[in-house]
């Protein structure tokens, strides 16, 4: 089963489904921003990705600065529950097929999953 993190109005996960569904894989798509994933799901997502919670945070972002987060060294754990609370500071898109998954930056990294 494949699940795609999806923002709609991002063109990177638009692209990434788009991918997804020519190779006539139809995922199940999460709309994080309207049903974040919480502190479980998070850490599981992350494991598959074989990363850090800060390595899938969205630094650009204006909300980042607006929580003061640029000035704070925050645990893995901690990073984790930000996200789960801030979904829009989760990196996007996120593709997870099976025990593993990738961000979709490039797309190239999600057909290295499939």
């Amino acid at each position: 089963m494949t699940t795609i993190y999806h923002n709609p109005r991002c063109s990177k996960s638009r692209a990434s489904l788009e991918m997804l569904e020519a190779r006539g894989i139809n995922p199940t798509i999460i709309k994080y921003l309207d049903t974040p994933p919480d502190i479980a799901e998070l850490t599981e997502i992350l494991d598959k990705l074989g990363l850090r919670a800060e390595q899938i945070v969205r630094k650009g972002e204006a909300l980042f600065t607006e929580l003061g987060l640029n000035d704070k060294s925050l645990s893995n754990e901690e990073w984790i529950e930000v996200l789960a609370q801030n979904p829009r500071l989760i990196e996007r898109p996120i593709v997870v097929s099976g025990n593993k998954a990738a961000i979709g930056r490039p797309i190239e990294r999600v057909i290295d999953i499939l």
